[in-house]
């Protein structure tokens, strides 16, 4: 008869001697990468406060402040320093884009959709400041406002498809769920879509220009308001559903469902909130962050629709069958 003997050899020194984790990532990758996210979340806030007290001009220049000076002076007073507070709050959200693309170009050959994911959040930061730009020389023009808002929302989807991509190991991914709920989710998630998108569109439309001097006009904020609250609706309806077959089948996208129906019901509170109090700034500033965050649990919810292939393993350990012998 024939015996295996196996060798178990601890992995933990080699991967401490390459610079890299268990799961194969460069250390301090995964802490950038969450300061990546949670920075570019905190941008749209204080973007939201430069809108919502009347301080997208505080600074009238770009990139200077005020004609001859940096940063902001007495004469542009309290709406100069929110104003220029955002435009400093770039200068970390690019450090911690670059420091996740540097990292990664260690692993690029190993982790292609890692790599890919952040060259697109470092250009789209990039571009983001060149709209930022182009906002203020354009004295707040509603549809640069509004893609401004738009290319922060998509770089807190693609952070936040980054930190899930993160967690799982390279290779082939195959479905997670069945095809009909992955058909409801999809159309879900296009609820999703719709409805950002319509927000973006009521919210250029509101008494909220980004200042005083600033009048929207063109849209009806009544009738936008309804075409953005029905998708909201519906698509809180159909959350809920996948959320309880999931919960149900024990299906993978539980946990993010479970967060993206909780995040749905906060922001639909807080739109009729806003809505039967005649848009409070405060109220519409925590609508438009609950907004980024609902889009990054639907790209969070969407991604764990399929699963690695292969699983991680759980330690540290590599087995070895050494060659077979008699006994």
């Amino acid at each position: 008869m024939l015996s295996a003997r196996f060798e178990r050899i601890d992995l933990s020194s080699q991967l401490k001697s390459s610079g890299t984790t268990r799961s194969g990532l460069p250390r301090f990758l995964v802490p950038a990468a969450w300061i990546s996210c949670v920075l570019n979340v905190v941008i749209i806030a204080t973007g939201g406060a430069v809108r919502l007290t009347g301080s997208g001009l505080g600074c009238s220049e770009w990139p200077l402040c005020t004609p001859g000076s940096l940063t902001p002076t007495a004469e542009t007073g309290i709406h100069g320093i929110i104003e220029f507070a955002n435009r400093t709050l770039s200068g970390p959200v690019l450090l911690a884009a670059v420091v996740v693309l540097v990292l990664t170009w260690r692993i690029r050959s190993q982790r292609k959709d890692l790599f890919g994911l952040s060259i697109a959040v470092t250009g789209l930061v990039i571009i983001q400041a060149l709209v930022g730009a182009f906002v203020v020389w354009e004295s707040l023009a509603t549809v640069l406002v509004g893609f401004h808002y738009s290319v922060s929302i998509v770089i807190v989807c693609t952070t936040a498809a980054y930190l899930v991509r993160m967690t799982e190991p390279a290779g082939p991914r195959i479905p997670a769920v069945p095809k009909v709920f992955w058909a409801i989710a999809a159309i879900a998630a296009l609820g999703i879509v719709i409805i950002v998108i319509t927000g973006v569109f009521t919210t250029a439309a509101g008494p909220h220009s980004g200042d005083a001097d600033v009048v929207r006009d063109g849209f009806d904020a009544t009738v936008l308001s309804h075409l953005h609250a029905w998708p909201g609706y519906i698509t809180g309806i159909m959350c809920l559903v996948l959320l309880v077959w999931a919960k149900a089948s024990n299906l993978q996208p539980y946990r993010s469902l479970l967060g993206l129906v909780v995040l749905l019901m906060i922001q639909i509170a807080v739109g009729v909130y806003q809505a039967r109090s005649g848009l409070p700034p405060i109220a519409v500033g925590v609508h438009m962050v609950l907004a980024a965050l609902v889009a990054a649990m639907t790209s969070v919810m969407v991604l764990r629709l399929k699963e690695p292939a292969q699983k991680l393993t759980p330690k540290n350990e590599l087995v070895i069958e050494q060659t077979p012998a008699e006994a």
